[in-house]
């Protein structure tokens, strides 16, 4: 650095650390109750505040996580009903006792069937009692009432098996094993060995004869033998999904097969062992060797086909990058896929697959033929940067929000078609599709009523900054909102529908707790206020949710914190909230509470903060998800610079008295600007950074940069590394050294290129026990510290 940060006797120092404690100081027209000691302590200090909500089978109880106690990690509390004023904890004896939220419900909801333990598990809704039903010596999974509501099928092991609650009798379905079949034995007899065989047989008679008798009663046998069942081997791929068809007259499964990809040892120089040892990590981009094949089990023809996709509409299609690369032959393949579920119609007559392309810029729905395999495309989603967005899910893990509506003709799905993630309908008969939900809005978790004619969902139709949770008839309609509390209402329904529990937040306070009936005009009664005395005691900001415009002309999104005139100091800090796909400029509790304190601080002492929702950040449609499509570091950090410009243009902000940080995504973003944008940031701090997304992950990668031997111009103007001689301002690079998604390795690469750069005005902090997420308060508190000391060094002279 141009200063000597790590001096703790100069005078700066001192002035900071009294500002820290937040005492007066001869000259300070203002000090902050916040110190980055208190707001990066064990977030315990806050206060309590309930996570995981779920509701007890009988709708008469609500089960949360809480820690009143303030013990090492949250523990299970309820409250009734009948007595909403009182929350206890729940002993370990009765949560061994409560309904799990998983299983299956028969059509008329009397009774639900589940797996515990292990085993096979019946509850009644009217006597609340529960029946165990089964106990085998393999553990039972994913068990499903059948259209014939006496039989209940359940996987154990690697096969499918149904149960017959009238005769109390067990049935398999299917034979599935791991290995190989048995080869027919070569016979592997030398020339000199069959000489002599041969010669014996001839000059013998007897023997002759016995050979020939035997190999007599071989056949006879062989042609008079029942058929052996039938026996599905496994070879060298993993099973997974197996489900059975409601009418029992199919299963279908996914048959994994992997290959070991290249691997990056992540060393732990602190194990508690006293050596080094490596922690297995992934694999990099470009390095995906997994396959998936979708196969069907037909019980009366007792025989597995696989699906074949090679006649979806498209499969061949090159994408458009490749005429980047002119001087390249590009040949026209069939694309490998990844079916992700199958969804069986309720009377077990139909069945559609979701099914990805590999490179995720096709996603198809498809009817199968169950009798021979055969697809028929019912709708086809392309997209030239990649498949995403609220409800549509991933390639390998599913995810997606779809099913069938009980009339066995109709399924429902999300699409981005629109530009935005709405619900649809779609005809599997005729093929006519339609549009339950339309507008510049997104929709969240749809999910059918008890009865099947009304939808509960949750949209973003207020505001992006908002989320409310609504009722639809089920073939579309006027949407009846259900919350009216400002910020963001995450609902849970009672099983019976009758009351919500819901998790409500808003930008300056915390999750609460809330009930209401499941009505739109309906009282909302709070049930939990969990903020400790310490916390509630400093009038925490309301972030200003404002938009500017950006040298597109798109209008973007973002969070500002003023300071009050008297302590302005004309400097800003901008934040880059992580993950790149996340939304941050909205009016709920952050889950980047620590920044968000962090940044009350900051405005406290006289800076103004803002933290945007760039191009690439969720909650604001496919163009938006997008915008970073084969170059990161392009609009998402043009964005960042035009925000700057608005703070200069409308709130004072001297242009040279600018800095940048984030972490992981905005980490990167950090680098990219530091490097390429110096004219903008005097200082910025990189943490957890990704400096060359070569070295990144596949899954998120690929998506959005294509692989590298495929399109190596998306990586070079993506990837900091490449931009380390443009570093001017100060910079400060802080890293986790078990750090197994973002390696420790990115910034012991990059910090070699500013050594042979010759670069001078930067810095490293690395964190010997901290993965990519922090864990240790001290930690936190020593990386915020340097962030601090970095932005007042550099922009307060």
């Amino acid at each position: 650095m141009k200063k000597t940060l790590q001096n703790p006797f100069n005078f700066k120092f001192q002035f900071l650390f009294l500002i820290f404690l937040g005492l007066s100081f001869s000259g300070i027209s203002q000090t902050s109750e916040l110190s980055v000691e208190k707001i990066m302590q064990d977030p315990n200090w806050m206060g309590t505040f309930p996570s995981n909500v779920k509701w007890s089978a009988d709708s008469e109880t609500i089960y949360f996580d809480y820690n009143p106690e303030k013990n090492v990690k949250d523990s299970l509390y309820k409250i009734e009903l009948n007595n909403t004023s009182k929350i206890s904890k729940v002993s370990l004896e009765e949560e061994r006792g409560i309904i799990p939220s998983y299983g299956d419900f028969n059509k008329n909801r009397s009774k639900k069937i589940f797996s515990k333990d292990g085993n096979l598990v019946i509850y009644d809704v009217k006597s609340s009692e529960t029946t165990q039903l089964l106990d085998l010596s393999e553990a039972i999974s994913n068990a499903e009432f059948l259209a014939d509501e006496n039989k209940i099928s359940f996987n154990s092991g690697n096969n499918a098996f149904i149960y017959d609650r009238k005769a109390g009798s067990i049935k398999q379905l299917t034979n599935i094993t791991d290995g190989k079949a048995e080869e027919e034995k070569e016979d592997k007899t030398s020339e000199k060995d069959a000489w002599v065989r041969d010669e014996n047989l001839e000059l013998l008679e007897v023997v002759n004869q016995r050979k020939t008798e035997k190999e007599s009663r071989e056949t006879y046998r062989e042609a008079t033998a029942e058929k052996e069942d039938y026996t599905f081997y496994l070879e060298d791929r993993d099973l997974s999904n197996l489900q059975v068809s409601p009418n029992a007259k199919f299963a279908t499964f996914k048959l994994i097969t992997r290959e070991r990809n290249g691997s990056t040892d992540v060393p732990n120089y602190v194990d508690e062992s006293g050596y080094t040892a490596n922690l297995p990590a992934r694999s990099k981009v470009g390095e995906d060797k997994t396959s998936i094949e979708l196969a069907i089990y037909n019980f009366e023809k007792d025989t597995v086909y696989t699906l074949k996709t090679d006649n979806l509409p498209g499969i061949t299609d090159l994408p458009d990058y490749v005429e980047d690369y002119p001087d390249k032959e590009w040949e026209e393949t069939h694309r490998e896929v990844a079916p992700t579920t199958v969804y069986f119609s309720e009377n077990g007559e139909h069945a559609v697959v979701n099914i990805r392309s590999k490179d995720n810029k096709d996603r198809w729905i498809a009817k199968i033929d169950l009798e021979t395999g055969e697809l028929n495309t019912l709708d086809r989603q392309r997209d030239e940067a990649w498949i995403a967005g609220p409800g549509i899910g991933y390639a390998y893990y599913g995810g997606e929000e779809m099913g069938w509506l009980p009339d066995n003709k109709h399924i429902y799905f999300q699409s981005e078609e629109t530009g935005y993630s709405h619900l649809y309908l779609l005809d599997v008969n005729t093929g006519n599709k339609i549009a339950l939900t339309e507008g510049d809005f997104e929709v969240f978790d749809p999910e059918l009523s008890n009865n099947k004619k009304h939808w509960f969902l949750t949209t973003s139709e207020v505001g992006p900054g908002e989320r409310h949770f609504y009722k639809m008839p089920v073939m579309g309609g006027k949407m009846e909102k259900l919350t009216q509390m400002e910020g963001n209402n995450n609902v849970f329904l009672s099983p019976d529908e009758k009351n919500m529990a819901i998790l409500h937040s808003y930008s300056n306070k915390p999750w609460e707790l809330y009930l209401k009936k499941t009505k739109a005009n309906a009282e909302v009664k709070q049930l939990t206020e969990g903020q400790s005395e310490a916390f509630s005691s400093y009038d925490w900001r309301e972030p200003e949710l404002i938009e500017f415009e950006a040298e597109d002309g798109a209008m973007v999104p973002a969070r500002l914190y003023k300071p009050e005139a008297n302590v302005k100091n004309d400097a800003a800090v901008v934040f880059v909230h992580g993950a790149g796909y996340l939304q941050n400029a909205h009016k709920w509790w952050s889950s980047y509470f620590r920044e968000y304190m962090f940044h009350n601080l900051l405005t406290d002492l006289g800076y103004t903060v803002i933290d945007i929702d760039y191009r690439g950040s969720a909650g604001y449609g496919r163009d938006w998800r997008t915008g970073i499509y084969r170059h990161m570091g392009g609009k998402d950090l043009s964005d960042q610079v035009d925000g700057v410009e608005y703070l200069v243009e409308n709130h004072g902000i001297n242009p040279e008295k600018v800095g940048i940080y984030g972490g992981s995504y905005g980490g990167f973003i950090t680098l990219m600007g530091m490097f390429t944008e110096p004219e903008t940031f005097k200082a910025g701090a990189a943490l957890r950074s990704v400096t060359d997304w070569a070295h990144y992950n596949h899954g998120y990668t690929s998506n959005i940069l294509n692989e590298p031997a495929a399109d190596p111009i998306a990586y070079r103007r993506s990837s900091p590394i490449y931009f380390a001689e443009g570093l001017e301002g100060d910079l400060l690079i802080a890293h986790g050294m078990v750090d197994v998604n973002v390696h420790f390795q990115d910034v012991v690469r990059l910090s070699q290129r500013l050594i042979e750069l010759g670069k001078e005005d930067w810095e490293m902090a690395i964190y010997p026990v901290e993965d990519h997420g922090f864990v240790e308060p001290s930690s936190w508190t020593d990386e915020y510290r340097r962030i601090l000391e970095l932005f007042n060094e550099s922009l307060l002279d």
